[in-house]
Protein backbone atom coordinates (compact mmCIF):
# COMPACT_ATOMS: atom_id res chain seq x y z
CA UNK A 1 0.00 0.00 0.00
CA UNK A 2 0.72 3.36 -0.08
CA UNK A 3 1.48 3.43 3.67
CA UNK A 4 3.87 1.19 3.42
CA UNK A 5 5.89 2.24 0.05
CA UNK A 6 5.99 5.83 2.26
CA UNK A 7 7.50 4.39 5.57
CA UNK A 8 10.24 1.81 3.19
CA UNK A 9 11.59 4.88 1.37
CA UNK A 10 12.21 7.20 4.42
CA UNK A 11 15.90 7.26 4.77
CA UNK A 12 17.93 5.07 8.50
CA UNK A 13 18.28 6.81 11.25
CA UNK A 14 15.27 9.58 10.50
CA UNK A 15 11.91 8.47 13.19
CA UNK A 16 8.39 9.18 12.66
CA UNK A 17 6.88 12.01 13.82
CA UNK A 18 3.31 12.37 15.90
CA UNK A 19 1.70 14.11 13.06
CA UNK A 20 2.91 11.25 10.68
CA UNK A 21 1.31 8.58 12.82
CA UNK A 22 -1.48 10.39 13.24
CA UNK A 23 -1.97 10.37 9.32
CA UNK A 24 -1.31 6.75 8.95
CA UNK A 25 -3.24 5.48 11.44
CA UNK A 26 -6.34 7.48 9.52
CA UNK A 27 -5.57 6.43 6.68
CA UNK A 28 -5.78 2.93 7.37
CA UNK A 29 -9.29 3.52 9.67
CA UNK A 30 -10.71 5.02 6.33
CA UNK A 31 -9.94 2.77 4.36
CA UNK A 32 -11.15 -0.30 6.14
CA UNK A 33 -14.12 1.57 7.14
CA UNK A 34 -14.24 2.09 3.01
CA UNK A 35 -13.78 -1.99 2.36
CA UNK A 36 -16.09 -2.85 5.07
CA UNK A 37 -19.07 0.05 3.36
CA UNK A 38 -17.84 -1.77 -0.35
CA UNK A 39 -18.13 -4.99 1.32
CA UNK A 40 -21.20 -4.95 2.94
CA UNK A 41 -23.82 -5.34 0.22
CA UNK A 42 -22.06 -8.16 -1.00
CA UNK A 43 -22.46 -9.73 2.29
CA UNK A 44 -25.71 -9.13 2.80
CA UNK A 45 -26.91 -10.69 -0.30
CA UNK A 46 -24.94 -13.55 -0.05
CA UNK A 47 -26.11 -14.02 3.47
CA UNK A 48 -29.76 -13.47 2.19
CA UNK A 49 -29.10 -15.97 -0.16
CA UNK A 50 -28.70 -18.53 2.17
CA UNK A 51 -31.07 -17.75 4.84
CA UNK A 52 -34.71 -19.13 5.23
CA UNK A 53 -37.37 -17.60 4.25
CA UNK A 54 -38.82 -16.10 7.68
CA UNK A 55 -35.36 -14.51 8.30
CA UNK A 56 -35.18 -12.59 4.98
CA UNK A 57 -39.01 -11.66 4.88
CA UNK A 58 -38.58 -10.39 8.67
CA UNK A 59 -35.25 -8.14 7.91
CA UNK A 60 -33.63 -10.42 10.50
CA UNK A 61 -30.39 -10.97 7.79
CA UNK A 62 -27.71 -8.71 7.85
CA UNK A 63 -24.22 -9.79 7.02
CA UNK A 64 -24.68 -13.72 8.21
CA UNK A 65 -27.32 -16.09 6.88
CA UNK A 66 -29.81 -16.98 9.36
CA UNK A 67 -31.41 -20.69 9.48
CA UNK A 68 -28.86 -21.63 6.86
CA UNK A 69 -30.44 -23.20 4.14
CA UNK A 70 -28.89 -24.08 0.43
CA UNK A 71 -32.42 -24.93 -1.40
CA UNK A 72 -32.45 -21.12 -3.10
CA UNK A 73 -29.55 -22.13 -5.01
CA UNK A 74 -30.44 -25.41 -5.59
CA UNK A 75 -33.39 -23.87 -6.97
CA UNK A 76 -31.57 -21.20 -8.96
CA UNK A 77 -29.67 -23.30 -10.34
CA UNK A 78 -31.79 -25.54 -11.68
CA UNK A 79 -33.49 -23.18 -13.50
CA UNK A 80 -33.12 -23.89 -17.50
CA UNK A 81 -33.44 -20.13 -18.56
CA UNK A 82 -30.80 -19.16 -15.40
CA UNK A 83 -28.29 -21.74 -17.03
CA UNK A 84 -29.00 -21.01 -20.28
CA UNK A 85 -28.58 -17.31 -20.28
CA UNK A 86 -24.82 -18.14 -17.81
CA UNK A 87 -23.68 -20.02 -21.13
CA UNK A 88 -25.00 -17.23 -23.27
CA UNK A 89 -23.03 -14.28 -21.08
CA UNK A 90 -19.94 -17.05 -20.42
CA UNK A 91 -19.64 -17.45 -24.73
CA UNK A 92 -20.08 -13.64 -24.90
CA UNK A 93 -17.47 -13.12 -22.39
CA UNK A 94 -14.66 -15.07 -24.19
CA UNK A 95 -15.44 -14.54 -27.85
CA UNK A 96 -16.28 -10.49 -27.38
CA UNK A 97 -12.68 -10.10 -25.37
CA UNK A 98 -10.69 -12.31 -27.88
CA UNK A 99 -12.68 -10.52 -30.33
CA UNK A 100 -12.29 -7.10 -28.93
CA UNK A 101 -8.62 -7.62 -28.30
CA UNK A 102 -7.27 -8.36 -31.78
CA UNK A 103 -9.52 -5.16 -32.55
CA UNK A 104 -7.66 -2.70 -30.41
CA UNK A 105 -4.29 -4.19 -30.57
CA UNK A 106 -4.73 -4.11 -34.74
CA UNK A 107 -5.79 -0.55 -34.32
CA UNK A 108 -3.58 0.63 -31.49
CA UNK A 109 -0.47 -0.72 -33.52
CA UNK A 110 -0.34 1.07 -36.50
CA UNK A 111 -1.25 4.21 -34.68
CA UNK A 112 1.31 4.00 -32.67
CA UNK A 113 3.69 4.59 -35.45
CA UNK A 114 4.46 8.80 -36.18
CA UNK A 115 5.09 7.66 -39.67
CA UNK A 116 1.87 6.58 -40.47
CA UNK A 117 -0.24 8.37 -43.42
CA UNK A 118 -3.08 10.12 -42.24
CA UNK A 119 -2.53 9.06 -38.60
CA UNK A 120 -3.91 12.49 -36.65
CA UNK A 121 -7.10 12.41 -38.89
CA UNK A 122 -7.86 8.66 -38.20
CA UNK A 123 -6.85 9.41 -34.37
CA UNK A 124 -9.11 12.06 -34.51
CA UNK A 125 -12.12 9.94 -36.25
CA UNK A 126 -11.53 8.00 -33.27
CA UNK A 127 -11.95 10.68 -30.36
CA UNK A 128 -14.44 11.89 -32.42
CA UNK A 129 -16.55 8.74 -31.70
CA UNK A 130 -15.71 9.06 -28.09
CA UNK A 131 -17.93 12.23 -27.58
CA UNK A 132 -20.50 11.82 -30.59
CA UNK A 133 -22.50 8.94 -31.86
CA UNK A 134 -25.29 8.69 -34.26
CA UNK A 135 -27.51 7.73 -31.40
CA UNK A 136 -29.60 4.96 -30.64
CA UNK A 137 -32.41 4.43 -33.31
CA UNK A 138 -29.93 5.09 -36.42
CA UNK A 139 -27.46 2.47 -34.33
CA UNK A 140 -30.74 0.25 -34.24
CA UNK A 141 -31.65 0.60 -38.35
CA UNK A 142 -28.06 0.20 -39.00
CA UNK A 143 -28.05 -3.42 -36.85
CA UNK A 144 -31.67 -4.29 -38.52
CA UNK A 145 -30.20 -3.42 -42.65
CA UNK A 146 -27.34 -6.17 -41.14
CA UNK A 147 -29.41 -8.42 -40.29
CA UNK A 148 -28.07 -8.66 -36.86
CA UNK A 149 -30.89 -7.91 -34.90
CA UNK A 150 -31.66 -11.44 -32.53
CA UNK A 151 -28.31 -12.68 -33.31
CA UNK A 152 -25.64 -13.70 -31.13
CA UNK A 153 -23.34 -11.09 -32.90
CA UNK A 154 -25.06 -8.39 -31.56
CA UNK A 155 -23.84 -8.55 -28.34
CA UNK A 156 -20.92 -7.42 -28.51
CA UNK A 157 -20.51 -5.86 -32.43
CA UNK A 158 -22.02 -2.70 -31.92
CA UNK A 159 -19.06 -1.97 -28.98
CA UNK A 160 -16.08 -3.49 -30.34
CA UNK A 161 -13.60 -1.34 -29.78
CA UNK A 162 -13.16 1.05 -26.79
CA UNK A 163 -11.39 4.06 -28.09
CA UNK A 164 -10.11 4.54 -24.58
CA UNK A 165 -8.82 1.22 -24.07
CA UNK A 166 -7.17 1.43 -27.36
CA UNK A 167 -5.53 4.61 -26.48
CA UNK A 168 -3.76 2.84 -23.37
CA UNK A 169 -2.42 0.42 -26.01
CA UNK A 170 -0.92 2.90 -28.54
CA UNK A 171 0.34 4.84 -25.61
CA UNK A 172 2.22 1.72 -24.59
CA UNK A 173 3.40 0.63 -28.20
CA UNK A 174 4.93 4.02 -28.05
CA UNK A 175 6.69 4.11 -24.81
CA UNK A 176 8.73 1.06 -26.28
CA UNK A 177 11.95 1.75 -27.53
CA UNK A 178 12.10 2.59 -31.04
CA UNK A 179 15.57 0.59 -31.81
CA UNK A 180 13.78 -2.98 -30.83
CA UNK A 181 11.46 -2.66 -34.04
CA UNK A 182 14.42 -1.18 -36.31
CA UNK A 183 16.68 -4.42 -35.25
CA UNK A 184 13.96 -6.85 -35.86
CA UNK A 185 13.34 -5.32 -39.83
CA UNK A 186 17.45 -5.30 -40.06
CA UNK A 187 16.81 -8.94 -39.77
CA UNK A 188 14.01 -9.13 -42.24
CA UNK A 189 11.32 -9.66 -39.76
CA UNK A 190 7.66 -8.22 -41.47
CA UNK A 191 5.47 -5.79 -39.09
CA UNK A 192 2.99 -8.52 -38.62
CA UNK A 193 6.09 -10.35 -37.52
CA UNK A 194 7.14 -7.55 -35.10
CA UNK A 195 4.01 -7.54 -33.85
CA UNK A 196 3.22 -11.17 -32.94
CA UNK A 197 6.89 -11.93 -31.51
CA UNK A 198 8.50 -8.63 -30.08
CA UNK A 199 5.60 -6.20 -29.58
CA UNK A 200 3.03 -8.46 -27.91
CA UNK A 201 4.80 -10.29 -25.47
CA UNK A 202 6.58 -7.09 -24.17
CA UNK A 203 2.56 -5.91 -23.68
CA UNK A 204 1.30 -8.28 -21.42
CA UNK A 205 0.44 -6.56 -18.62
CA UNK A 206 -1.43 -3.69 -20.72
CA UNK A 207 -3.22 -6.54 -22.46
CA UNK A 208 -4.05 -8.30 -19.45
CA UNK A 209 -5.64 -4.95 -17.77
CA UNK A 210 -7.03 -4.18 -20.96
CA UNK A 211 -8.68 -8.11 -21.37
CA UNK A 212 -9.95 -7.54 -17.91
CA UNK A 213 -11.91 -4.33 -18.43
CA UNK A 214 -13.14 -5.47 -21.73
CA UNK A 215 -14.23 -9.21 -19.82
CA UNK A 216 -16.18 -7.36 -17.17
CA UNK A 217 -17.95 -4.72 -19.67
CA UNK A 218 -18.92 -8.02 -21.85
CA UNK A 219 -19.92 -9.69 -17.96
CA UNK A 220 -22.02 -7.04 -17.38
CA UNK A 221 -23.74 -5.71 -20.54
CA UNK A 222 -27.17 -5.83 -20.71
CA UNK A 223 -28.34 -2.89 -22.87
CA UNK A 224 -27.52 -4.03 -26.18
CA UNK A 225 -29.38 -7.48 -25.62
CA UNK A 226 -32.22 -5.17 -24.61
CA UNK A 227 -32.45 -3.53 -27.93
CA UNK A 228 -31.34 -5.90 -30.16
CA UNK A 229 -32.56 -9.14 -28.29
CA UNK A 230 -36.53 -10.65 -27.60
CA UNK A 231 -35.21 -14.73 -28.12
CA UNK A 232 -34.90 -16.43 -24.49
CA UNK A 233 -32.49 -18.46 -26.02
CA UNK A 234 -29.64 -15.55 -26.40
CA UNK A 235 -30.83 -13.53 -23.50
CA UNK A 236 -27.45 -12.89 -21.69
CA UNK A 237 -27.49 -13.67 -17.92
CA UNK A 238 -27.57 -9.72 -16.74
CA UNK A 239 -30.73 -9.26 -18.76
CA UNK A 240 -32.23 -12.25 -16.78
CA UNK A 241 -31.36 -10.94 -13.96
CA UNK A 242 -32.83 -7.50 -14.48
CA UNK A 243 -35.95 -9.03 -15.53
CA UNK A 244 -36.18 -10.96 -12.33
CA UNK A 245 -35.30 -8.29 -10.43
CA UNK A 246 -37.53 -6.50 -12.12
CA UNK A 247 -40.43 -8.72 -10.89
CA UNK A 248 -42.77 -8.24 -8.14
CA UNK A 249 -44.75 -11.17 -8.36
CA UNK A 250 -44.21 -14.52 -7.13
CA UNK A 251 -44.29 -15.87 -10.05
CA UNK A 252 -40.17 -14.81 -11.20
CA UNK A 253 -39.43 -17.26 -14.28
CA UNK A 254 -39.94 -15.30 -16.75
CA UNK A 255 -40.66 -18.97 -19.49
CA UNK A 256 -43.02 -19.41 -16.87
CA UNK A 257 -41.47 -22.15 -15.16
CA UNK A 258 -40.30 -21.01 -12.07
CA UNK A 259 -43.53 -20.65 -9.06
CA UNK A 260 -42.51 -19.98 -6.00
CA UNK A 261 -45.84 -20.55 -4.47
CA UNK A 262 -44.87 -24.09 -5.15
CA UNK A 263 -42.14 -23.99 -2.45
CA UNK A 264 -42.56 -21.35 0.13
CA UNK A 265 -39.17 -21.88 1.25
CA UNK A 266 -37.79 -19.22 -1.40
CA UNK A 267 -38.81 -16.31 -1.15
CA UNK A 268 -38.64 -13.60 -4.48
CA UNK A 269 -35.63 -11.67 -2.31
CA UNK A 270 -33.73 -14.86 -1.64
CA UNK A 271 -34.22 -15.75 -5.55
CA UNK A 272 -33.24 -12.54 -6.47
CA UNK A 273 -29.64 -12.79 -4.18
CA UNK A 274 -28.70 -16.18 -5.07
CA UNK A 275 -28.85 -15.25 -9.07
CA UNK A 276 -26.64 -12.19 -8.17
CA UNK A 277 -24.83 -13.94 -6.42
CA UNK A 278 -23.55 -16.84 -8.69
CA UNK A 279 -23.68 -14.56 -11.65
CA UNK A 280 -20.81 -12.36 -9.70
CA UNK A 281 -18.72 -14.98 -8.40
CA UNK A 282 -17.25 -16.16 -11.98
CA UNK A 283 -16.16 -12.75 -12.96
CA UNK A 284 -14.66 -12.35 -9.26
CA UNK A 285 -12.70 -15.16 -10.10
CA UNK A 286 -10.75 -13.82 -12.56
CA UNK A 287 -9.11 -10.49 -11.03
CA UNK A 288 -6.87 -12.57 -9.34
CA UNK A 289 -4.74 -14.17 -12.10
CA UNK A 290 -5.08 -10.98 -13.57
CA UNK A 291 -4.06 -8.32 -10.53
CA UNK A 292 0.02 -8.84 -10.95
CA UNK A 293 -0.58 -7.21 -14.76
CA UNK A 294 -3.13 -4.37 -13.52
CA UNK A 295 -1.50 -1.52 -11.64
CA UNK A 296 1.77 -2.10 -14.00
CA UNK A 297 -0.38 -2.09 -17.16
CA UNK A 298 -2.41 0.95 -16.48
CA UNK A 299 0.88 2.76 -14.93
CA UNK A 300 2.97 2.18 -18.49
CA UNK A 301 0.04 2.63 -21.17
CA UNK A 302 -0.47 5.88 -19.62
CA UNK A 303 3.31 7.53 -19.73
CA UNK A 304 2.88 9.31 -23.11
CA UNK A 305 -0.22 10.90 -24.21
Amino acid sequence: MATANIKESRPAGIKESLGERIFYIANNIFFVLLGVATLFPFLNLIAKSFSSEGAVISGKVTIYPIDFQIGTYQFVLGNPQFLNSFKITILLTIVGTFTSMIMTVLAAYPLSKPNLKFRKPLLLTYIFTMLFSGGMIPTYLLMQKLNLINTFWALFVPGLISVFYMLLVKNFFESLPESLEESAKLDGASNFRVLWDIMLPLAKPVLATVGLFYAVLLWNSYFSAMIYITSSELKPLQLYLKELIASTNDVLNLTGEIDLGRDMNKTPEAVQAASIVTATIPILLVYPFLQKHFVKGVMVGSVKG
